[in-house]
C-alpha cells in the first residue's frame, strides 16, 4: 500500500494548487483528507449542494472539514436550471457534471480533481466526459487505485467513519431513466433510505427506486430477513401517496434504461 500513497501523492503534488470537488462519499473525501495532509500546495474543497445531494453528505463535508481545517466552498451548481438533466437521459450525469466542473472552474484557478478510481472505468459513468473536456484530472486513476485501495488509504488516514461507507451516488440516480428529475421524489428517496438504514446493518446497501411501476426497494445480500423491511418500506410509500412495488436485491445501475 505504500506504493499506492506515493503514486498518489506524486500526482496531486504535480499540480501548483487543486480544486477537488468533494461529495461526502469515501473516494472525494479520502483525497481530499490526504491532499490537505499532503499541504504542499494550496487545496479548495468544493461540496456542491442540490436537491440531488442527501443532507447527510454536506453534514459530513462540514464535520471534517471542520475537524481538518479545510478550505470548504459549499456552492450551489445549477443542474436544476438545466433542462437536459431534469429530462434524466441515460446520459444525465453528463449534464450534472458538466454544471458542477463549469461551477467549480469560477471559484478557482487551480486544477479540478476527482475522487474517481479503477473501478469507475469499468462503468457507465458519461460523467467522465464531461470530466475529459474540461481538463478534470483523476489522482487515484493515475496512482492505479481502485475503491478497495482508496478504503484502506481512508483507514491508514484514520479516518475509518468514511472508510467503512457503503457506496452512496447522488439521489438522481434512483430515478429511472426518462421519469423527469424532482426535487420532491429525490427528498422522499432520502427520507425512506434514511429511515430503513436504521433497520439493517451497518454499512449494507439499500436503495430506494422510483421507477414507472412505482416506488421499489433494493438492498444488499448482507440483509438476510426483508418481510420486516417491505411492511416499513410500503408504510412509508402509503404515507405518501405512492405505489409500492416492493423489495428486491440490489443490482448495480437498475435505474438506466437504454434506448
Amino acid at each position: 500500500m505504500i506504493a499506492a500513497h506515493d503514486r498518489l501523492a506524486d500526482a496531486i503534488a504535480r499540480h501548483d494548487g487543486l480544486a477537488i470537488a468533494v461529495s461526502g462519499g469515501v473516494d472525494s473525501m479520502t483525497l481530499a483528507t490526504f491532499a490537505h495532509r499532503l499541504a504542499a500546495a494550496p487545496v479548495a474543497v468544493i461540496h456542491a449542494v442540490s436537491p440531488a445531494v442527501p443532507p447527510a453528505a454536506t453534514a459530513r463535508v462540514r464535520a471534517r472539514a471542520a475537524a481538518d481545517g479545510w478550505d470548504l466552498v459549499v456552492t450551489g451548481t445549477g443542474e436544476f436550471d438545466d433542462p437536459r438533466y431534469r429530462d434524466n437521459p441515460v446520459n444525465r450525469c453528463y449534464f450534472c457534471k458538466t454544471n458542477l466542473y463549469d461551477r467549480i472552474r469560477t471559484l478557482s484557478p487551480h486544477p479540478i480533481a476527482s475522487g474517481a478510481n479503477l473501478d469507475d472505468l469499468g462503468d457507465y459513468r458519461p460523467g467522465l466526459l464531461a470530466a475529459a473536456e474540461r481538463a478534470v484530472v483523476h489522482p487515484y486513476i493515475e496512482a492505479g487505485m481502485d475503491k478497495a485501495a482508496v478504503r484502506a488509504l481512508a483507514r491508514d488516514l484514520g479516518a475509518d467513519d468514511v472508510a467503512e461507507l457503503p457506496a452512496q451516488p447522488c439521489l438522481a440516480s434512483r430515478v429511472e431513466t426518462g421519469i423527469a428529475i424532482d426535487a420532491a421524489d429525490l427528498a422522499f428517496v432520502d427520507r425512506v433510505e434514511t429511515t430503513l438504514a436504521r433497520a439493517l446493518p451497518p454499512a449494507a446497501t439499500v436503495r430506494c427506486r422510483i421507477t414507472k411501476t412505482g416506488v421499489a426497494i433494493e438492498v444488499g445480500e448482507e440483509v438476510a430477513q426483508i418481510d420486516g423491511l417491505a411492511q416499513a418500506a410500503a408504510r412509508l410509500c402509503r404515507d405518501d401517496g405512492r405505489a409500492f412495488a416492493g423489495v428486491r436485491r440490489y443490482r448495480r445501475g437498475a435505474m438506466f434504461v437504454r434506448t
